[in-house]
């Protein structure tokens, strides 16, 4: 930089020296001199300008340098200081570990007396057991001795029992004799009340009646039943059957509507025959379709035996008659949406 300084005030002397010279009007060869000094300090400037830049660069570089390490100085006084905390921290649990070790210690003394302790009282128990064995011995033999005489006494208490039982055969024939005399005093009350068995006679009379009623009015709910289940299985196949006739004639656009349906009682009129039976004669040769009828066929019938079983078995079967209806009612109110579908598409 202060060769800088120098050469730009060399620069400015010459310029001032230059212009100088030309309001003097010397002679143009100095002139010239000046004019290569001139351009060799320019060159000169450059050069100091070139070479300022690159220590500045340098100069920048040296100090992100000195800043990294300096990070790098307080990362490692950081760690230093954990270090030192953690060193601090080991210290104390190595004096813990020592002290638990000296308490270890000196517990270990003291199991080893207890140990000694336990050992004397295990010899003077074995001493005492050996004592208690002897002293049950004698007791034995005593208990031998007792058995004997408890024995002659047990034989002496059976010949009494004996004795006893005899008695006892002598007092149950005696209760024979009384039993057979309470009979003839029994037959004797059974005789004065003979008007209370009249009453309880016309009692059950009038509850045979009742039980005949309540039999009138079971039966009449069972073909009520019956009826009932007939109406929703004839319902549910007349249904099948037209909407198989509105599946048949879905195709003709030209039909009106309920056409379908006075077709199929015109024709089953004039032939003298059930619809049923009629679509079966439409249907012949249809494999899948005479495969379905079979099935539902079966289905229903199998329905039409639950029904019965449910009639002829115990009480309560009120709820299972009910699940058993409702699937048919719900049966009936899908095959009269899907009905209503297709005369809705046939229009």
């Amino acid at each position: 930089q202060q060769e800088k300084e120098d050469l730009q005030g060399k620069l400015k002397l010459r310029e001032h020296l230059s212009q100088t010279a030309g309001k003097s009007e010397a002679t143009p060869a100095p002139s010239k001199n000046i004019d290569l000094e001139m351009k060799q300090l320019q060159c000169k400037l450059k050069n100091s300008n070139t070479e300022a830049t690159k220590q500045s660069t340098t100069i920048k570089s040296l100090k992100n340098q000195v800043q990294e390490k300096e990070e790098q100085i307080r990362e490692l006084q950081a760690k230093i200081s954990q270090l030192e905390r953690d060193l601090t921290v080991k210290r104390h649990l190595i004096e813990d570990l020592r002290s638990r070790l000296k308490a270890n210690q000196e517990n270990e003394k003291t199991s080893n007396e207890t140990l000694e302790s336990l050992e004397r009282k295990v010899k003077a128990l074995a001493e005492d057991k050996k004592a208690s064995i002897d002293s049950l011995k004698k007791r034995f033999n005593v208990a031998v001795k007792e058995k004997s005489q408890y024995e002659q006494m047990y034989h002496k208490a059976k010949d009494d029992l004996e004795k006893k039982d005899l008695k006892l055969t002598k007092l149950e024939s005696k209760m024979i004799e009384t039993e057979y005399a309470m009979t003839d005093l029994e037959t004797v009350a059974s005789q004065q009340p003979h008007g209370l068995a009249k009453q309880s006679a016309q009692a059950l009379e009038t509850q045979q009646k009742e039980l005949l009623l309540v039999s009138d009015k079971v039966e009449e709910f069972k073909a009520f039943v019956k009826a009932l289940t007939r109406e929703l299985h004839h319902s549910v196949q007349e249904l099948r059957t037209k909407i198989k006739l509105a599946k048949k004639t879905g195709g003709m656009k030209s039909c009106k509507k309920g056409l379908s349906q006075e077709c199929l009682q015109l024709a089953a009129s004039i032939l003298n025959i059930s619809t049923t039976d009629l679509y079966e004669i439409l249907q012949e040769g249809d494999d899948e379709e005479t495969a379905r009828t079979k099935m539902e066929f079966e289905k229903d019938k199998e329905w039409l035996q639950h029904i019965q079983k449910l009639l002829e078995v115990q009480f309560p079967f009120a709820s299972y008659l009910m699940d058993a209806v409702q699937e048919k009612l719900n049966e009936k109110k899908k095959l009269v949406e899907e009905y209503s579908s297709l005369m809705k598409h046939t229009l």
